[in-house]
């Protein structure tokens, strides 16, 4: 029988700690490392429609991108969403662990998909990580086989990601050889986009003022969506784990949706 403690040590492998930010809160966040384990979901957040869903799917495991908790907590009640969410997956017996920006830049993370996803090639890290033997680190960078336009490469991302639009900050038109990417919010990695001597950040989401400065900078950027740049890796992520753990019942969740809608 699998318990906690070995989809831990395969999520570790996979996505090693040492990658994660500062910042993160990675690992087993919640529960027993020897408590067995059949069933398990994979999420980008846990919000009361996927906490509902695993409870009622009688998960034992939570694999979730977003951390909970991510800050320390000086209580935990039912006054809030976030603690009424941990209670009640601990009383339905349900671990929780999270990779966070430890997948987002492993070897097979969220960026590295991102980057094959758009037909990159001589793919590196946009910012190495300094502790990482492998020499792998945040977003990732690369060079398109031909030169396109602006408007061609962000038909390719909709495309890889199943969306229907995304916000551009740049010309339609723009030739674009190089692009870097880094999933969920990563403006701040513009400066490292344009160390690298890419035309085009693709992220998320980013700040309205880091918009202006990438447009006066004459850098383009795609925004995809915090969700939709992430998604897609979750998915993916519960298929590893069903391949690596074949007797598991593996699933992303079904009832995770994007907050955020146009009108």
């Amino acid at each position: 029988m699998l318990t906690v403690a070995n989809l831990c040590d395969f999520l570790d492998a996979f996505a090693p700690p040492a990658l994660a930010a500062e910042w993160d809160n990675v690992g087993l966040l919640v529960g027993d490392r020897s408590q067995r384990i059949q069933r398990v979901m994979t999420c980008l957040t846990i919000t009361p429609a996927t906490a509902a869903e695993a409870i009622r799917e009688r998960a034992d495991l939570i694999v979730t991108h977003h951390p909970l908790p991510f800050r320390p907590f000086k209580r935990i009640t039912a006054d809030e969403p976030a603690g009424r969410m941990l209670l009640d997956l601990i009383r339905a017996g349900i671990a929780i662990h999270s990779p966070h920006t430890a997948f987002d830049s492993a070897a097979a993370g969220i960026n590295q998909q991102l980057a094959e996803g758009l037909g990159l090639v001589e793919i590196e890290p946009l910012q190495r990580t300094v502790a990482d033997p492998a020499g792998l680190g945040t977003g990732r960078c690369g060079r398109l086989p031909q030169t396109l336009s602006l408007g061609q490469v962000a038909a390719r991302l909709k495309q890889f990601l199943q969306i229907g639009g995304l916000q551009v900050v740049g010309h339609s038109q723009t030739p674009i050889e190089r692009v870097a990417v880094a999933c969920g919010s990563a403006g701040e990695l513009l400066d490292a986009a344009i160390a690298r001597q890419c035309q085009v950040l693709v992220t998320g989401e980013t700040r309205l003022h880091t918009c202006y400065d990438a447009n006066a900078r004459g850098v383009a950027l795609l925004l995809a969506g915090h969700y939709a740049s992430e998604r897609f890796g979750v998915e993916r992520l519960a298929d590893a784990i069903g391949r690596a753990f074949p007797v598991l019942a593996i699933w992303a969740s079904r009832d995770e949706r994007d907050p955020l809608q146009w009108l």
